[in-house]
């Protein structure tokens, strides 16, 4: 790629997360599905928190921390979502500016206030996310410069955002703007909630606009309604330039229309939180896609990525990645 001001600017939901350790049966008790993603409104997030025990709070937000990640690796990276002018929104913009990501778009002075999800870390590694959108819903096509996005070499847009007629506008004029100053879009279908509630339109949009698809297992088969993961491979192939899908311990595998790589996961010692983990790793490939590499090169730095953030708490490195990559030959 051609060089750019930004290696990726990443558009998505601004979320400081409320992470909290719970066992299976609180789980059970508040009627939540283990290992998803629900939306809660205000009254629930404010009835939830009163019942977790006590959290560590830390900036999040699934294209926030993909951004965070491309940082942490030396590349430079931007971030488009919205806060309110209130203190989560001001803890949102210190941690993502403090990783060396930009974030400039002006914060609400009214309406909703500053999302938050709450992270349920069960004993077994696993994440339950139940998520208050509040200032995120805001999102729309005026907070996306054409000269942002044509600075970017490419423009990663987060799933999860895709809910609001006024985010999808931006989404799209997104796409249009990389399109006409010839960079290139990431896509990521976030959870398969998502996939279900939209799959026509994720449909469309990965055949029109997107170049590089991120998905899991779970998601890649929801999208194409088949339990046989082959089957999805074969179906997303050919529908966009790159496709990375990860299955957790067993890697993941990054094919083009006439190419397939298989790559093993990173070794971790003991998982902690998943939390950010498909989020890392996307940062991992979109970097080395950025920068030139091949495809088996940004699996690996992608590997990485998700194995030093499954290993502690929180969806942001604690590690300098450039300095774990540096040191793994596979990389170079």
């Amino acid at each position: 790629m051609s060089r750019t001001a930004l290696d990726v600017l990443a558009i998505g939901n601004a979320i400081v997360d409320v992470i909290s350790q719970a066992d299976d049966a609180f789980l059970v008790r508040h009627g939540l599905a283990k290992g998803a993603m629900t939306l809660i409104d205000e009254d629930q997030a404010a009835r939830l928190y009163a019942a977790t025990s006590a959290g560590i709070e830390m900036s999040g937000g699934s294209a926030a921390n993909t951004a965070a990640g491309v940082a942490s690796l030396g590349g430079r990276a931007a971030f488009i979502g919205r806060v309110k002018n209130d203190q989560l929104g001001d803890v949102f913009t210190h941690d993502l500016r403090a990783a060396g990501v930009a974030f400039d778009t002006p914060p609400a002075t009214d309406g909703p206030s500053t999302a938050r999800s709450l992270v349920l870390v069960t004993p077994d590694a696993q994440r339950t996310m139940n998520t208050y959108l509040g200032a995120c819903v805001e999102l729309g096509p005026d907070d996306v410069e054409a000269a942002a996005v044509a600075g970017a070499a490419i423009t990663y847009l987060e799933g999860y955002l895709w809910d609001r007629d006024d985010a999808k506008a931006a989404f799209r004029k997104a796409a249009a703007d990389a399109s006409a100053a010839g960079r290139k879009v990431a896509f990521t279908l976030s959870d398969p909630f998502c996939v279900d509630r939209w799959r026509s339109e994720f449909l469309e949009l990965i055949d029109g606009h997107v170049d590089i698809l991120f998905a899991n297992e779970a998601e890649i088969l929801s999208l194409y309604e088949t339990d046989d993961f082959d089957a999805a491979l074969a179906k997303v192939r050919g529908h966009c330039a790159v496709a990375a899908v990860t299955r957790s311990a067993r890697g993941s595998v990054l094919l083009t229309d006439g190419e397939t790589h298989y790559v093993s996961a990173e070794p971790v010692d003991h998982v902690i939180d998943t939390t950010g983990a498909g989020d890392l790793y996307a940062a991992g490939v979109l970097y080395g896609l950025s920068r030139g590499l091949d495809l088996p090169a940004c699996g690996q730095i992608g590997a990485i990525c998700a194995a030093e953030v499954i290993s502690h708490y929180g969806a942001r490195p604690e590690t300098s990645l450039k300095k774990l990559i540096s040191s793994d030959p596979a990389v170079g």
